[in-house]
Protein backbone atom coordinates (compact mmCIF):
# COMPACT_ATOMS: atom_id res chain seq x y z
CA UNK A 1 0.00 0.00 0.00
CA UNK A 2 1.21 3.52 -0.73
CA UNK A 3 0.14 6.42 1.49
CA UNK A 4 1.40 9.94 0.77
CA UNK A 5 4.08 8.47 -1.49
CA UNK A 6 5.31 6.22 1.33
CA UNK A 7 5.27 2.47 0.74
CA UNK A 8 3.60 0.75 3.71
CA UNK A 9 4.11 -3.02 4.04
CA UNK A 10 1.05 -5.01 5.11
CA UNK A 11 0.68 -8.72 5.77
CA UNK A 12 -1.93 -10.83 3.97
CA UNK A 13 -4.61 -9.76 6.48
CA UNK A 14 -3.88 -6.04 6.25
CA UNK A 15 -1.81 -5.54 9.43
CA UNK A 16 1.32 -3.42 9.35
CA UNK A 17 4.48 -5.49 9.07
CA UNK A 18 6.50 -2.62 10.54
CA UNK A 19 4.52 -0.92 13.33
CA UNK A 20 6.93 2.01 13.26
CA UNK A 21 5.36 2.97 9.89
CA UNK A 22 2.15 3.93 11.72
CA UNK A 23 0.91 7.49 11.80
CA UNK A 24 -2.53 9.11 11.78
CA UNK A 25 -2.72 9.09 7.99
CA UNK A 26 -1.99 5.36 7.96
CA UNK A 27 -4.65 4.86 10.65
CA UNK A 28 -7.22 6.74 8.58
CA UNK A 29 -6.47 4.53 5.58
CA UNK A 30 -6.60 1.32 7.62
CA UNK A 31 -9.86 2.44 9.26
CA UNK A 32 -11.35 3.10 5.85
CA UNK A 33 -10.49 -0.48 4.86
CA UNK A 34 -12.51 -1.59 7.91
CA UNK A 35 -15.43 0.75 7.05
CA UNK A 36 -14.79 2.88 10.13
CA UNK A 37 -14.77 6.67 10.18
CA UNK A 38 -12.47 7.79 12.97
CA UNK A 39 -13.68 10.31 15.54
CA UNK A 40 -11.95 11.68 18.65
CA UNK A 41 -13.12 8.65 20.65
CA UNK A 42 -11.06 6.36 18.44
CA UNK A 43 -7.85 8.36 18.82
CA UNK A 44 -8.00 8.03 22.62
CA UNK A 45 -8.21 4.25 22.20
CA UNK A 46 -5.30 4.10 19.77
CA UNK A 47 -3.17 6.39 21.94
CA UNK A 48 -3.77 4.14 24.94
CA UNK A 49 -3.12 0.97 22.94
CA UNK A 50 0.13 2.23 21.46
CA UNK A 51 1.40 3.46 24.84
CA UNK A 52 0.48 0.11 26.42
CA UNK A 53 2.16 -1.78 23.57
CA UNK A 54 5.33 0.30 23.90
CA UNK A 55 5.46 -0.36 27.65
CA UNK A 56 4.45 -4.05 27.71
CA UNK A 57 5.39 -5.34 24.25
CA UNK A 58 1.87 -6.64 23.64
CA UNK A 59 -1.50 -5.19 22.72
CA UNK A 60 -3.81 -4.60 25.70
CA UNK A 61 -6.71 -6.97 26.03
CA UNK A 62 -10.26 -5.71 26.23
CA UNK A 63 -10.20 -5.60 30.06
CA UNK A 64 -7.34 -3.11 30.17
CA UNK A 65 -8.70 -0.98 27.37
CA UNK A 66 -12.25 -0.93 28.80
CA UNK A 67 -10.90 0.07 32.21
CA UNK A 68 -8.88 2.95 30.77
CA UNK A 69 -11.60 4.10 28.39
CA UNK A 70 -14.11 4.02 31.25
CA UNK A 71 -11.84 6.46 33.07
CA UNK A 72 -11.28 8.60 29.96
CA UNK A 73 -14.96 8.64 28.98
CA UNK A 74 -16.27 8.99 32.55
CA UNK A 75 -18.35 5.78 32.44
CA UNK A 76 -18.16 2.40 34.16
CA UNK A 77 -16.00 -0.39 32.77
CA UNK A 78 -18.95 -2.49 31.56
CA UNK A 79 -20.41 0.45 29.61
CA UNK A 80 -16.96 1.18 28.16
CA UNK A 81 -16.63 -2.43 27.02
CA UNK A 82 -20.04 -2.27 25.34
CA UNK A 83 -19.05 0.99 23.64
CA UNK A 84 -15.78 -0.54 22.40
CA UNK A 85 -17.69 -3.39 20.78
CA UNK A 86 -19.99 -0.87 19.08
CA UNK A 87 -17.04 1.20 17.82
CA UNK A 88 -15.37 -1.96 16.46
CA UNK A 89 -18.26 -4.11 15.21
CA UNK A 90 -16.07 -6.70 13.49
CA UNK A 91 -13.95 -7.45 16.53
CA UNK A 92 -12.11 -5.41 19.11
CA UNK A 93 -8.82 -7.27 18.66
CA UNK A 94 -8.92 -7.45 14.89
CA UNK A 95 -9.89 -3.87 14.21
CA UNK A 96 -8.13 -2.03 17.03
CA UNK A 97 -4.79 -3.74 16.50
CA UNK A 98 -4.97 -3.26 12.75
CA UNK A 99 -5.92 0.42 12.83
CA UNK A 100 -3.55 1.20 15.74
CA UNK A 101 -0.70 -0.13 13.59
CA UNK A 102 0.16 -3.27 15.52
CA UNK A 103 1.09 -6.64 14.16
CA UNK A 104 -1.63 -9.27 14.17
CA UNK A 105 -1.84 -10.70 17.70
CA UNK A 106 -0.85 -14.34 17.98
CA UNK A 107 -3.67 -15.15 20.38
CA UNK A 108 -7.22 -14.13 19.62
CA UNK A 109 -9.57 -13.17 22.39
CA UNK A 110 -12.53 -10.89 21.99
CA UNK A 111 -12.82 -10.12 25.63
Amino acid sequence: MTINKQKIALDAEGYLIYPEDWNKTVALTLAESENIILTDEYWAIFDFMRAYYNEHGAAPDIRHTAKQMGIDWGIDKKSAKTKLFKLFPYGYVKQTCKIAGMKRPRGWSTG
